[in-house]
């Protein structure tokens, strides 16, 4: 099955590691060319470096969320190298912090929001205006189960996820009439470099495996997960990868959770 992604152009935030490379991968492994921006310089160069060996079409932006005005350069410098932009995949997200919901601060409660919906929002208004002008486009936003199940020691977390996802929801409705698709991904629990170092930590604190502390961590902190183990971040990106392609052309406004079942709701 075509994807119909040869010749496109997407833009990844967050691409430099984890859940947002293996989105980058996929997509230039279906013939997109792909820009990758993340804040940390020598880590999105030495993404950009890899998947370029491996043949992939690659543009390397640093960017930090928060500033508008790196955002308006990761734009600029789209157009300038590839002339269009097709699909923005909004990934770029911080957990922050962790704790009971009266010991997160206000301050931990703005500075989520910047990077996780703010950022998002800044971006998204400059990249519609060239899908309007190429008659349509896809964004993609990448969200978590939080959204939809809170964990307790992650509200202002949950929280922006929620918004996310409503944000999702509403971009689609009013963009719809210029063919702009857009849809939210759920993942819960991939094997990103943060679950590994979180796993990595609970096994030599109680004297585990890796793999018994991840079935420990499901069980205590994720019960309704059925498969009983972490995702992988290729689980997310293909799923990316349909929705960004041209089998999902009456496909918007959903939510598609890659979580394993953890979630309880319909």
């Amino acid at each position: 099955m075509e994807s119909g992604l040869k010749g496109k152009v997407a833009i990844v935030t967050g691409g430099s590691k984890g859940i947002g490379e293996a989105i980058a991968s996929a997509l230039w492994q279906e013939g997109a060319a792909v820009v990758i921006t993340a804040r940390n310089a020598a880590e999105v160069e030495a993404t950009a470096a890899k998947m370029r060996e491996a043949g992939g079409k690659v543009l390397a932006v640093v960017a930090d969320m928060t500033k508008e005005t790196d955002l308006q350069q990761l734009v600029t410098a789209t157009i300038q190298e590839f002339g269009r932009i097709d699909i923005l995949v909004n990934n770029a997200g911080i957990i922050d912090t962790f704790g009971p919901v009266d010991t997160i601060t206000v301050a931990q409660w703005r500075w989520i929001f910047e990077v996780n919906v703010f950022g998002v929002v800044a971006l998204t208004n400059l990249v519609i205006p060239y899908m309007q002008q190429q008659g349509g486009g896809r964004i993609i936003n990448i969200s978590s189960e939080n959204a939809e199940q809170p964990d307790p020691m992650m509200v202002h977390y949950n929280a922006t996820k929620a918004a996310l996802n409503n944000y999702s929801k509403t971009l689609s409705k009013a963009w719809g009439k210029d063919n702009i698709l857009v849809n939210t991904v759920s993942p819960a629990f991939i094997k990103t470099p943060l679950v590994d170092d979180l796993l990595e930590g609970i096994a030599k604190e109680k004297q585990l495996t890796v793999a018994e502390a991840a079935k420990q961590f499901l069980k205590e902190n994720r019960p309704n997960q059925v498969l009983g183990r972490p995702g992988l971040p290729e689980e997310t990106a293909g799923i990316v990868v349909f929705l960004a392609g041209a089998q999902a052309g009456f496909i918007t406004g959903g939510v598609f959770r890659v979580d394993g079942g953890s979630v309880g709701t319909v």
